[in-house]
């Protein structure tokens, strides 16, 4: 980006004045990009308080014009790279990708915030193919890893996996992927020789550190990505192991959909002086989501969904059940009403899982019944219509299961429906995300309001907690109090469990 109106501060990388905070304008987002980038071997210019507020009250009255960059070979990517975008119908970049590549390029730690559905992947994937393409392709060594990507779910690493793949075809980039769910042996052996990029659950990973298949003492690049769902599924210990094992010398990029104080607080321990790149507001849902909530006794919710899914205007969707057996028992009625469904959630076989989305990228599949664990694991093209079954009992969630819709600039459709127990959740959304979202009333006894006052006890819905939400309180509580030791550490416990041999410590199932 270049651009035309003095900087406050010195130091440039790429045309992209340095400061200690930067706010550009574009149709598309709103990008701030903080602590100030700078190009390799130049002194950081960094500002704060009182200091920080001037030099941006100075920078924001300027009459600033920014040139966007328009296309990928504006980036300075390799001529492989740009090859690959090309063959995949890519000519522009997106927000988070062209404010995140210059910095990732310039060996700079990132902090990025952004959407799903923002093209993420393709802002750390792109750069950091390019940095291992160049100094004449030097290898991994044995049992060893270039780069590193952690990710919360199978789905979504396979998917992240399959990025690097596709854009490295013409570079030889190799790619390997830890996942549970499958054997360990196929795995320990696409790194025995060495890999580039390594792209894992945590849970997997810390398997293969422990059986010494694996080290990390050459890994140059480590990917944290969707970070706040690391936390909510317990992650946060297993993360600080693996972190303790990569070599202190590595550069270091960060992606979180949302950034609450937690998410901060971890993204200090492990960043050294990032560039931040904010791309729309903290915790704002997709702008071309038409929201809706309908309000229903839960008995009648089944029944509705079946009305909502049967026109031909759904012509793909995906409906959230805060649990696993209900996403079994409401894939079971809508199979038997006629319709094609398929379910995914934790407890399933990754082979059943990888079926039930091939049916559903295939078509074959009307609606995909999925947990929340799929709410940011699953890139599907064309999804019309989200359906929030039950509402999550974390708000955040809501924006990443509507995220689903409205990618590539798509229009889509989220309906949500809500019975009174869950007005509680629904109250805890529309806090979050700054929205009073538009409401249809279609319960059979309207003697009573649809939303009771906020005061009244009756609000939120009295339900068993999901596994692993004890597990992300007390992973939130760490990262507020560092020093605190947590005991058995968040997202395990030492008792035993029952069935497992050797009395193994207990992770999320991903």
């Amino acid at each position: 980006m270049r651009l035309a109106a003095p900087a406050p501060t010195g130091g440039d990388i790429g045309g992209v004045a340095a400061c200690g905070t930067f706010r550009f304008f574009s149709p598309a987002a709103f990008i701030l990009i903080h602590a100030g980038v700078r190009s390799r071997g130049s002194p950081v210019t960094r500002t704060s308080g009182a200091p920080m507020k001037a030099a941006c009250a100075v920078f924001a009255s300027h009459p600033l014009k920014a040139s966007f960059l328009t296309t990928f070979s504006e980036l300075g990517l390799a001529p492989g790279l740009l090859a690959a975008i090309r063959a995949e119908g890519y000519e522009t970049p997106t927000a988070i990708q062209a404010a995140a590549i210059p910095a990732v390029l310039a060996g700079r730690d990132l902090l990025g915030v952004a959407q799903t559905g923002t093209g993420k992947t393709a802002a750390f994937a792109l750069p950091i193919l390019h940095s291992l393409a160049q100094g004449g392709r030097r290898p991994a060594g044995r049992r060893a890893c270039r780069a590193l990507v952690l990710s919360p779910t199978r789905e979504l690493a396979q998917q992240i996996a399959a990025s690097f793949r596709t854009y490295g075809a013409r570079s030889g980039v190799s790619v390997a992927v830890f996942v549970g769910g499958v054997k360990y042996g196929p795995q320990m052996r696409a790194v025995a020789g060495g890999v580039d990029v390594l792209v894992a659950t945590p849970g997997r990973l810390i398997d293969h550190l422990g059986q010494g298949a694996l080290r990390l003492d050459e890994t140059e690049v480590f990917v944290l990505d969707e970070a706040d769902q690391m936390l909510d599924l317990g992650f946060l210990e297993p993360i600080r192991k693996i972190v303790h094992k990569l070599p202190a010398r590595r550069q270091n990029l960060f992606f979180s959909a949302t950034m609450p104080d937690s998410i901060a607080a971890l993204a200090r321990e492990i960043l050294e002086d990032p560039a931040e790149v904010r791309v729309a507001a903290q915790s704002t849902t997709v702008e071309r989501v038409d929201q809706r909530v309908i309000h229903i006794e839960a008995d009648r919710k089944r029944d509705l969904l079946l009305d909502l899914l049967s026109p031909r205007a759904v012509s793909r969707a995906m409906v959230f059940t805060r649990t696993k057996r209900g996403a079994d028992r409401l894939a079971k009625f809508l199979s038997a009403a006629g319709l094609d469904v398929a379910a995914i959630h934790g407890d399933k076989s990754q082979g059943q899982r990888e079926r039930a989305l091939g049916a559903f990228r295939a078509g074959q599949a009307k609606a995909l019944i999925a947990t929340d664990i799929a709410a940011r694991g699953i890139d599907v093209e064309a999804v019309s219509h989200v359906f929030n079954y039950e509402l999550p009992n974390v708000p955040e969630a809501y924006v990443h299961r509507i995220g689903r819709t409205a990618r590539a600039g798509a229009a889509g459709t989220a309906i949500t429906l809500c019975d009174r127990a869950e007005i509680g959740l629904l109250r805890d959304i529309e806090k979050l995300t700054r929205l009073s979202i538009p409401a249809e009333d279609m319960r059979a006894d309207r003697s009573a309001p649809a939303r009771p006052p906020a005061g009244e006890n009756k609000g939120k819905k009295k339900t068993r907690r999901r596994r692993g939400a004890p597990a992300r309180d007390a992973a939130r509580a760490a990262v507020a109090s560092p020093s605190q030791p947590q005991p058995g550490g968040a997202g395990r416990r030492n008792d035993r469990k029952r069935g497992a041999p050797g009395g193994r410590e207990w992770r999320p199932t991903l």
